[in-house]
């Protein structure tokens, strides 16, 4: 029986613009429109736009709030002030991490949880299951959320003239309540003043950036006005490419249930000097002791394409996995992150890659091959 893919409220648009359309977490997204790499270097060195409606929102409020997202989330969020983000993970009680997630705090009874879209049922399950004992109350609202990702050094300037929303006071990692200023667009009516944004800055691509959370009328004008403004719109495909070239994670490849995230190397994510929270003993072990294997960067000396599963040898012997590879198109090497056992991860050990039945002689680096540039 044929999988029923959901839609996001954008999926008009990206048929009207002729995108290239795949199943993704269980959604009909685009993965490009023209090319990857004109959409990469877009957002590199300009802007570009990103439907990311897909993605999970989940309410916790009530009393004890804050301390029952703290129990489920690795970071600290006592003392943090209204309008911070942090970034973290929630844990299985064996280390292995459920899914990485953003903390939206609008008050200390009132949490905003984003996460994955393939992950978004069963992180639903998992929150309210482990509310038990806890006076909260717990929301999935992803079905009526939608979000673009605005990204790339010339965001805070279009966000001003295309959408009329001046961003340049809003801290990285921190978020707004705002409404959409009213101004037509080609596809919907004009929004009114009245309609409701949350708008971050955080990001996924290593550039500046915004998020813009709404109603779908809100996500469909603020598409449409981007779009009349030139902004280039883009795919997944390239939202994989940039993500990598910054080391950041991708759930299901450098974390899963099977990878924590002391392995994943973001253990400056978890803070063990906290109250108990779900796999502390476990993480606290696994800093104490270190661990046995861990994700880091290779830089192949040819060019080839480590996918995700090839194996990575020593000596003839399989060491580890690549869990992301790709030709870097902001650097040109052919790089990409990998887990190790624990004695390879030294940087400048000497590796290789099977590709098919090649083998291609590398070194282990550090994990960004590309330097991140966020507004601070």
């Amino acid at each position: 029986m044929e999988e029923t893919l959901k839609t996001t409220c954008l999926h008009d648009r990206h048929v009207a613009l002729g995108a290239q359309m795949s199943p993704f977490a269980g959604f009909d997204m685009p993965i490009q429109y023209t090319d990857i790499i004109s959409e990469h270097n877009a957002v590199r060195h300009s802007c570009g736009m990103f439907d990311v409606s897909h993605m999970g929102e989940i309410l916790v409020s009530g009393p004890q709030s804050e301390e029952f997202v703290g129990y489920i989330f690795t970071n600290d969020v006592r003392n943090i002030p209204d309008g911070k983000i942090l970034y973290g993970m929630m844990l299985y009680h064996n280390g292995g991490t459920v899914d990485d997630l953003l903390v939206y705090r609008f008050s200390s009874d009132r949490w905003l949880l984003v996460v994955n879209a393939s992950n978004i049922e069963k992180d639903y399950l998992w929150i309210k299951e482990n509310a038990s004992g806890f006076d909260v109350k717990v929301d999935n609202l992803s079905d009526f959320y939608g979000e673009i990702a605005l990204q790339g050094p010339d965001s805070e300037k279009v966000a001003l003239k295309a959408l009329g929303l001046d961003l340049k006071d809003l801290a990285f990692y921190t978020f707004i309540q705002t409404t959409l200023p009213a101004g037509a667009s080609a596809g919907d009516a004009a929004v009114g003043k009245s309609e409701p944004l949350i708008v971050s800055r955080t990001g996924y691509t290593g550039e500046d950036g915004f998020e813009f959370y709404g109603s779908f009328a809100a996500i469909r004008n603020i598409w449409d006005r981007l779009l009349e403004a030139g902004v280039t719109p883009c795919g997944l495909g390239c939202r994989d490419t940039l993500r990598f070239e910054v080391g950041l994670p991708l759930y299901g490849h450098e974390l899963s249930e099977e990878i924590s995230p002391i392995e994943a190397g973001l253990g400056m994510f978890v803070k063990t000097d906290k109250p108990a929270f779900i796999g502390k003993e476990v993480m606290v072990a696994q800093k104490t002791v270190g661990v046995t294997r861990k994700i880091v960067g290779i830089e192949l000396k040819d060019k080839a394409i480590p996918r995700a599963g090839y194996p990575v040898e020593a000596d003839g012997v399989e060491i580890g996995t690549v869990t992301t590879g790709y030709n870097s198109i902001s650097t040109g090497k052919s790089v990409c992150m990998a887990m190790l056992k624990k004695e390879y991860t030294a940087p400048g050990t000497e590796v290789s890659v099977r590709i098919r039945k090649k083998v291609f002689p590398g070194i282990v680096c550090k994990k960004r091959f590309y330097d991140k540039n966020y507004h601070k």
